[in-house]
């Protein structure tokens, strides 16, 4: 803690006994300052903590049999001369049940946050937004603690509007307790943001651009305050993005006719994010904090489309299909939120209470014009628009009782979303309107919960219990083009089930083993049930299934840790009523195809991750690991018998080498082997990106050379066989780009603090 009884998140901690060097430990406290570690009593340890923005500690005590020993740290205002590290911080560590990424390196070489959790090892982000931490379900996205209501599109335009560099951490939440919504079937990522830190008032300007087929260009400033009353933050961002994509498609209709189709779309966009907050500390035990983001995104796509039906293999196109689409429009999103916390005791008890509402909508006016041969054509127009808006409020107790930790908290949150889509089409100079693609139609969703969990350590071990029980509550309504609805009440039980255990300490690293049993739900989110169809190509669609049921799965894991370092996992994924993204061919046109969504089946995932660590501290630092993930589908396409076995491996690394004390090298990257997404099976893909970063002007000026893609390896080849879809493909976007960064750090002083020999609170200097 500091002198005001306020805790000092992730400060360094080392433990040494006085009579026998061989038994030490190195720490690193979680975000409410506390760290454990199982030591002798009744003998001398000498205990050093490092922490940013603090004085070293350095003491010698004789421990005999106390539980919890407070240590209070000074601040040290001379480290605001520039940016110093006055401890090596691991890329990844484990605490609790959550890995915690330190984002610096990665941000480095990144233009914006979605880059950033990109390049995170064992992240995998798909061409549409998903982002996974094992297996074929998407991880909810948290920024701060706070869930977004928000589908993977909407969310992926928020995240590459965020700058990276106001990222403090990147928590990887595989197996989230009961506090944590049961939506998580495939964990949870949350994004800490920074705020203000204990540095007086600090902050950066970052610009840059990289370099592919197109460019990107980006300029930022973060500012944080932080006095005796207060902290604030403010943190701004332009991008202006440029980027190609190409989609090759080819689809057999029968043993001797097929569509061939070369799509190229280039998306050039600009993006403004602003983020700010103030926070205060009243009477010592009392915090409360206001935050806000704000961002706003203008897009103009145009897709050129190639196609054409080819018959007897000839590969020659007797009549070729042209079609040119240009949607064109904007993404707004803006969130408020409120967040008290109050500190019940020094054990780390406390009581939490949060409130967020967010805004969003996002309005595309589209444009598309049908080629064939020289005299046939047809184009349309229409405008949709979808308007988001999502209430959360939750409150949170946390409590010591008798060596027991007791959690508990209730939570609802409300989504409401209405989408608006009117569309006329013109076939030989008539235009009328399209009723197919003209729609009307709202969703609200409900969820009520309340959870209830207790950890207790005996000895070696550690035993987490809890259980989460969730309302749910769905309603749909199609006004137009008819008017059709759908709902969904029921309540559901997720229990939660945490072991963990000090397996043995090798030359003072502790090795810990874990195991986790839990159970959680997977809503569909109203992009899944919106019954709109949105035009693709003349030869696709792609539309929502309002008649959607949620899937359960039921999560059963087995890791192990060295030193707060996640190595090894072990894990199987059962799901019913899985839902998945499904090509089927058009009840109206065999030539036709669209994409949605349906409830197939079960699911059996068997995965397993490795990871090996070189730790940090010297000049080389390196991480290196591989996850296998194998599922087995069993179920219904199209109404007949299919299965689906596919094993794919992924592997990835991280490496950093200290050139000088101003100098650093890093790369990073991944490559998967028979890869899958849904049911598409792809080819080898992977993807290598370097940095080199130099500081200048007494280390306030970073400038950084990045590489992504440097082999040009991210694009990959696609197969889907199922049912009466037989097809192959190519897809290819651009991401082998080259670019420059520059980052200047600022600061000034706060009053110096010092304390008098018989005061226990600071007195100006």
């Amino acid at each position: 803690m500091d002198v005001k009884n306020n805790s000092i998140p992730f400060a360094n901690i080392k433990i040494k006994s006085v009579l026998d060097s061989t038994k030490q430990f190195s720490l690193v406290a979680d975000s409410n300052g506390i760290a454990s570690a199982s030591i002798s009593p009744n003998k001398n340890y000498a205990i050093q903590v490092t922490a940013l923005g603090y004085k070293k500690y350095n003491k010698t005590i004789a421990l005999e049999n106390n539980t919890v020993v407070i240590l209070k740290l000074l601040e040290d205002p001379t480290q605001l001369n520039q940016v110093v590290v006055t401890s090596s911080k691991a890329l990844v560590r484990q605490e609790d049940d959550k890995s915690v990424v330190d984002p610096e390196p990665l941000a480095a070489g990144s233009t914006n946050a979605m880059e950033t959790i990109e390049k995170t090892p064992g992240v995998f982000i798909d061409s549409d937004g998903n982002i996974y931490l094992n297996g074929l379900s998407p991880a909810g996205v948290q920024i701060n603690g706070r869930d977004l209501k928000m589908s993977p599109s909407d969310l992926s335009t928020l995240l590459k509007s965020l700058p990276p560099n106001v990222i403090q951490k990147i928590e990887l939440i595989r197996t989230p307790s009961a506090k944590y919504d049961a939506s998580g079937g495939g964990g949870v990522v949350n994004i800490v943001l920074k705020k203000g830190v204990k540095l007086g008032l600090n902050g950066s300007v970052n610009t840059g651009l990289n370099q592919g087929q197109y460019g990107n260009q980006f300029a930022g400033v973060n500012l944080n305050n932080t006095n005796d009353k207060y902290n604030a933050y403010l943190n701004t961002q332009y991008n202006n993005n440029n980027g190609y994509s190409i989609n090759n498609t080819n689809r057999f209709l029968s043993n001797d006719a097929v569509i061939i189709q070369k799509a190229r779309t280039q998306s050039p966009s600009n993006s403004f994010y602003v983020g700010y907050g103030i926070g205060k500390n009243w009477k010592e035990k009392w915090e409360f904090n206001y935050d806000g983001r704000i961002s706003n995104n203008v897009f103009d796509n145009r897709t050129k489309n190639n196609a054409g039906l080819v018959n007897n293999f000839s590969y020659s196109m007797p009549v070729l299909n042209e079609s040119n689409i240009n949607n064109k429009g904007n993404n707004y999103n803006i969130n408020q939120s409120f967040r008290s916390k109050y500190k019940l005791d020094t054990l780390s008890g406390e009581w939490i209470t949060d409130i967020s509402v967010n805004y969003s909508e996002a309005a595309t006016h589209q444009n598309y014009a049908n080629q064939i041969g020289v005299n046939l054509g047809s184009s349309g127009a229409g405008d949709f628009g979808n308007y988001k808006t999502s209430f959360i409020a939750q409150t949170d107790l946390k409590k010591k009782w008798k060596g027991i930790t007791l959690e508990t908290g209730i939570k609802t949150s409300i989504l409401q979303f209405d989408n608006h889509a009117k569309y006329t089409k013109t076939i030989a100079g008539i235009t009328q309107p399209d009723l197919f693609r003209t729609s009307n139609y709202s969703f609200k969703e409900q969820v009520n919960a309340g959870y209830l969990q207790a950890s207790k350590t005996w000895g070696a071990f550690i035993l987490k219990l809890g259980s989460r029980v969730e309302q749910t509550i769905m309603e749909g309504r199609q006004y137009i083009p008819k008017d059709t609805n759908f709902s969904v009440n029921r309540i559901d039980p997720f229990p939660y089930v945490y072991l963990s255990r000090k397996i043995i300490t090798i030359m003072g690293y502790e090795m810990r083993g874990y195991l986790v049993y839990r159970k959680t739900i997977s809503r569909p989110s109203y992009d899944f049930l919106n019954p709109f169809a949105r035009y693709i190509d003349p030869y696709t669609y792609e539309i929502g299934n309002p008649l959607l049921k949620p899937q359960f799965t039921t999560n059963y894991e087995a890791n192990i840790s060295v030193d707060d370092k996640p190595i090894f996992a072990y894990g199987v994924n059962e799901t019913k009523d899985i839902f998945s993204s499904v090509v089927y061919t058009s009840p109206i046109d065999k030539q036709l195809s669209y994409r949605t969504y349906d409830n197939l089946g079960r699911n059996k995932e068997i995965y397993f991750r490795a990871i090996g660590v070189i730790p940090p501290g010297k000049k080389f630092f390196a991480v290196v690991g591989v996850q296998y993930s194998r599922n087995i589908y069993n179920g219904l396409y199209e109404n007949q018998p299919f299965s689906f076995d596919r094993g794919s491996y992924t592997f990835f690394t991280f490496q950093s080498l200290k050139l000088d004390t101003r100098s650093t090298i890093a790369i990073n990257g991944f490559w998967r082997t028979n890869g899958q997404q849904q049911f598409y099976e792809l080819e080898n893909f992977g993807q290598l990106n370097a940095t080199i970063n130099r500081q200048f002007l007494n280390k306030k000026l970073t400038v950084t050379l990045s590489a992504n893609d440097i082999f040009f390896t991210n694009k990959n080849t696609f197969v889907l066989n199922q049912g009466s879809i037989r097809s192959n493909g190519y897809r290819e976007n651009d991401t082998r780009r080259y670019g420059i960064n520059f980052r200047y750090n600022f600061g000034f002083k706060p009053k110096e603090k010092k304390l008098e020999m018989l005061d226990n609170e600071p007195v100006d200097k």
